[in-house]
């Protein structure tokens, strides 16, 4: 009989990472090494337990998946990493791989789907849903935001207004003014109000 994949489950909610184990544990092919209750806590576990596969939620108090992802790789390279999340937004699925994970997949999809994608990032290789592929694919064809220009998007959507900005960044408000042009031409929008709906939608932005 082959060996179960050891599997470390990350996730900043008690009741869905203690579902999770309960079903993973029922399968002949996994078996739960661990569980984690944040990305920093992900980081500590993964180096202590080297598991063969973890299950990394993205969006968690403290350190986020991303990064977790990002610093656990740092150490060992060789880590494989499924997202396991309810963020869809192309932003959030591209910063994700280009940390390493594998695999993407919604918290909706069934147990059957998580156990094959595991076996599937177990083995080297790679699972992204079409849905989400194609969102990925928008992203990359779209034009990346310099840092200046994504710190001026989370003030928009915070609701700060030019002047706010400027004071926050220190910078002048005419420079913000043209960070707020070039956003606007770059997200393909009007207006301020349709930048801050669309950085939430794709993830470009998280409210707090």
């Amino acid at each position: 009989m082959a060996a179960k994949i050891r599997v470390l489950i990350v996730d900043d909610h008690h009741v869905v990472r203690q579902g999770l184990a309960a079903l993973l544990r029922a399968s002949d092919e996994v078996e739960v090494v661990g569980e984690a209750t944040d990305g920093r806590d992900a980081v500590e576990k993964h180096a202590s337990l080297h598991p063969d596969v973890t299950l990394m939620d993205l969006q968690m108090q403290g350190m986020g998946g991303v990064e977790a992802i990002s610093r656990i790789r740092s150490a060992e390279p060789g880590a494989r990493f499924v997202v396991l999340t309810t963020y869809d937004g192309d932003e959030d699925i591209y910063r994700a791989l280009q940390a390493g994970a594998k695999a993407y997949l919604l918290k909706g999809m069934t147990i059957e789907e998580l156990i094959d994608t595991i076996g599937v990032v177990h083995a080297g290789k790679s699972r992204i849903p079409a849905a989400i592929a194609e969102k990925l694919a928008d992203r990359v064809s779209g034009q990346e935001l310099t840092a200046r220009e994504l710190q001026v998007l989370e003030r928009i959507v915070a609701g700060r207004s030019n002047r706010d900005a400027a004071n926050d960044l220190g910078i002048s408000e005419t420079t913000v003014k043209t960070h707020v042009n070039s956003l606007l031409s770059k997200l393909g929008v009007a207006d301020r109000t349709h930048a801050a709906t669309l950085a939430i939608q794709r993830g470009i932005v998280h409210l707090k």
